[in-house]
């Protein structure tokens, strides 16, 4: 199209160029008339406004235009023609070019190329909607027949689903729940951690009642200008009573939902202000028995404005909970139905090793599993493919080409049986499952991965200074073997603080404390209205040096603890790490069965060896 535009400006720059040599010089009224009494006016042609014709003179002849004297009489002039002998005719003129199209549609059409030019490279900027569409929402609408989503294709969130089906009988058969005068809750609101499921299980509850289902986040309501995610709002709801019964899932709402006021409100607060209220009005205006049934989702609850969440908005507040061992388990199973599993797979020992995973995170593994089989060239997916996969999701990429000297590789070893030791030591600790050396993602140089036999929701004192000891075994083996202390131990320090301190100021273990719990919550009201979603102290100096006391007779007492376990068990220590660096990676059941060797004496370290 450039190409054409600079065609056409260059084909009217050389018509302009070469119409000027044929175009008649223009002369003076008084000029045309000197000429005519002179007798050297040929012919003339007349027209409202000028008078065109041809002279005859001593260097030849010669085209010349004059523009008529408005007040001049025409039929003064026809005679002096007459006279000369001048041939003379009339012509009427037409403006239609030079007065319509070249004074209003030329530069009107100009004005409109330049508009559509600029606003189809604004269009590009904003990722190529129309400017004039600024106020359309962006929602999606899913195909049913497409893309449709049902309860058996989510796992593991047994009771979600069970608080959702009430929504679902409802948007199928209404007129059960309006005979008898109830009315269904107007929005649901999922929280969870990301990857729970909270957009799936959305979709599935569309899937289930067979209902269109509009789709949009949060972050598409805000735009650059003014008013807009207000109007994209008006937008969505109208589009949403035009297809209701209908479901409408807004995705991240935190985005626009976040606690209105404050002194700090300003610029991009005031825009979200105004999309949020015009998101409450929109809820608080349209009628619930038209069957407009609003899902919305966050992972975090704590910064929504309570409006959002009264009674008569956001009734109901689901939690998505990460999935138990059998949930995992089932979402396993869900994501396992298109890949080939080997014989040997056993899915429940899977879930067994990923306490904690989300569903996303477990359709991760399934994949990660998939795709080191094909790598190998394998027919089915493996049960060791699915081990490795677990592996490289918590602790990354193995990084079999980073070398290492050989006392930094005695360093690692030692540090990572101490771990595994002090696991098999503490009555509390959770069975180790895998010892390794070989370098993963970043900073990790070696790695104990422990596996808890069942899934824990409370933890006791015991258990938890146990799982300090354990932390600290590492740094404990370090001193014991070689009399010094690595930078090997920064990330285990870091977790034993964290856990300490928690242990003191929010579980209330400290004896010299007592059972209280030391901070502001997240969310709470401080002055002026303002929100705090940091922890704010609310003790004195003089708790706050108490609490860090605390905290350090926790840390090193169970520092002291672990180091006199382990040098107790020297032997074990050193006869493990030496196998551990020749193997590189042992399995929770070589371990244990090598603790239980070299506890006996049927086993010799490679000292005793010579």
């Amino acid at each position: 199209m450039y190409v054409v535009y600079g065609l056409l400006a260059l084909a009217i720059i050389l018509s302009i160029q070469f119409a000027n040599p044929f175009q008649p010089s223009e002369i003076s009224y008084s000029e045309f008339l000197g000429h005519l009494n002179a007798g050297e006016v040929k012919k003339v042609t007349i027209t409202e406004s000028r008078i065109e014709g041809t002279l005859q003179t001593a260097e030849g002849e010669k085209e010349f235009a004059t523009s008529r004297i408005p007040d001049t009489d025409i039929k003064d002039l026809l005679p002096k023609l007459e006279e000369q002998g001048v041939e003379f005719s009339g012509r009427v003129e037409n403006t239609f070019w030079r007065d319509f199209l070249l004074t209003w549609v030329l530069p009107l059409g100009l004005i409109a190329f330049i508009w559509f030019f600029i606003f189809r490279r604004v269009s590009r900027r904003i990722g190529g909607a129309s400017p004039m569409s600024f106020g359309q929402s962006k929602v999606k609408l899913y195909d049913r027949s497409v893309e449709r989503v049902t309860f058996n294709d989510v796992a593991g969130l047994d009771e979600a689903k069970e608080e959702l089906r009430e929504i679902i009988d409802f948007l199928r058969n209404p007129q059960k729940y309006r005979s008898i005068g109830a009315r269904i809750p107007k929005g649901v609101l999922l929280v969870g951690a990301p990857g729970t499921g909270k957009t799936l299980l959305a979709r599935a509850v569309a899937g289930e009642a067979d209902v269109p289902f509009f789709s949009i986040s949060g972050s598409q309501f805000m735009e650059m200008f003014v008013g807009v995610g207000a109007a994209r709002v008006r937008d969505l709801f109208e589009q949403a009573k035009a297809k209701a019964p209908c479901i409408v899932f807004i995705d991240e709402i935190d985005t626009i939902g976040k606690v209105r006021g404050g002194i700090m409100a300003s610029g991009g607060t005031e825009e979200r202000e105004q999309t949020l209220n015009q998101l409450l009005s929109e809820m608080d205006g349209f009628d619930p028995q038209t069957g407009v049934i609003i899902l919305a989702a966050t992972n975090r609850p704590e910064v929504l404005d309570s409006a959002i969440l009264r009674p008569g908005r956001f009734d109901r507040q689901i939690m998505i909970d990460r999935p138990d061992i059998k949930g995992r388990e089932e979402i396993l199973k869900v994501h396992a139905r298109r890949v080939k599993l080997a014989p040997d797979v056993d899915l429940k020992k899977i879930a067994a090793r990923t306490p904690g995973f989300a569903g996303a995170e477990l359709a991760n593994v399934v994949n990660e599993g998939a795709l080191l089989a094909a790598r190998k060239s394998k027919k089915e997916v493996e049960q060791e493919d699915f081990e490795a996969a677990i592996d490289r999701v918590i602790g990354g990429l193995e990084l079999k080409s980073r070398v290492m000297s050989e006392r930094e590789r005695r360093v690692v070893a030692f540090h990572e049986v101490g771990h595994a030791l002090a696991a098999s030591l503490m009555e509390h600790a959770d069975p180790v499952h895998r010892i390794t050396v070989i370098p993963r993602g970043i900073g990790s140089l070696g790695m104990t991965m422990q596996l808890p036999e069942e899934d824990r929701y409370i933890m006791t004192r015991p258990e938890l200074e146990d799982r300090l000891a354990v932390l600290l075994g590492g740094r404990a083996a370090e001193e014991i073997v070689f009399g010094e202390i690595s930078t090997g131990a920064q990330n285990d320090l870091e977790k034993a603080t964290i856990l300490a301190r928690k242990m003191v100021e929010d579980y209330g273990m400290s004896e010299r404390l007592g059972p209280i719990s030391l901070g502001l919550e997240r969310g709470a009201r401080l002055l002026l209205g303002e929100y705090s979603y940091g922890k704010e102290a609310n003790y004195s100096e003089a708790t706050a040096e108490l609490i860090d006391q605390e905290v350090k007779e926790l840390i090193t007492g169970n520092y002291r603890r672990v180091k006199t376990a382990l040098a107790e068990n020297g032997r074990v220590l050193e006869g493990i790490a030496e196998v551990l660096l020749e193997k590189e990676t042992l399995e929770g059941d070589a371990f244990r069965e090598l603790v239980e060797e070299f506890r006996s004496g049927e086993k010799a370290t490679l000292a005793e060896r010579g």
